[in-house]
């Protein structure tokens, strides 16, 4: 995971000292964050089981060109999303009925090469791929369950980063994510749509049967972001 932070850190310095053309501006956007969880059980059948979140993403973007049509963009994004579940029970007669709702917040650093089609004067259809650094603020979930008077009360809150290893849905705060996207440019104004693909395993270990147990899963997002550059170069 360092080496990884360091190296994207290097080609970025590199980079931004050999740019031709700079822009810095703003963006703000729809999010979908998604934890996909592996059964972390010995033996059992290794069905991914979703998690998604929608929320939105707002920060700041840095684009440069390096040669013609060929650059990378980088950022600092803030992301807040949340979900719910439905009321339900299997056992409505004997435990009241139970639902969640999850928070998360996230900041992440994207870094993306790309390249710029000009299609008519400073009007670019832009293709882009490249690494994410997310790091997770907080997954805060609460449980809440309701009696058959209707009364809500909540029976768990917990923030999974901070969970320990006893509990299976404990998660890293630091992650790496691979994205591929597509956008448009006009002027000063911008459109970019993509989905990161989760590259290492955000689960913590779990202690099963005295022995530490790794349970498998990823962090995935769908994004689009709109967006100015109010500085150029």
């Amino acid at each position: 995971m360092k080496r990884i932070f360091l190296l994207v850190l290097a080609i970025i310095a590199t980079t931004i000292l050999v740019s031709a053309q700079q822009f810095i501006g703003m963006n703000l956007g729809y999010a979908r964050p998604i934890t996909q969880l592996n059964q972390p059980v010995v033996g059992q059948e290794k069905t991914l089981t979703p998690t998604a979140y929608n929320g939105f993403k707002i920060g700041f973007v840095y684009d440069a060109t390096i040669v013609e049509g060929f650059g990378f963009s980088m950022g600092l994004n803030y992301t807040f999303a949340a979900n719910a579940t439905d009321w339900k029970s299997e056992f409505a007669s004997i435990f009241p009925q139970v639902s969640s709702r999850g928070y998360y917040h996230q900041f992440e650093i994207p870094v993306d090469w790309q390249y710029k089609f000009e299609i008519a004067q400073r009007t670019w259809l832009i293709l882009y791929t490249g690494p994410t650094l997310p790091y997770g603020l907080s997954i805060n979930e609460k449980g809440l369950r309701k009696d058959d008077k209707g009364n809500v009360s909540e029976y768990r809150d917990v923030n999974r980063y901070t969970l320990d290893k006893n509990d299976y849905l404990a998660l890293k705060p630091l992650n790496v994510t691979w994205g591929i996207g597509a956008g448009f440019q006009y002027e000063r104004y911008f459109l970019r749509g993509g989905y990161d693909f989760g590259l290492v395993n955000p689960y913590k270990s779990i202690s099963f049967i005295g022995k530490d147990v790794n349970t498998r899963g990823r962090f995935d997002q769908w994004q689009i972001k709109l967006g100015i550059y109010f500085w150029e170069r």
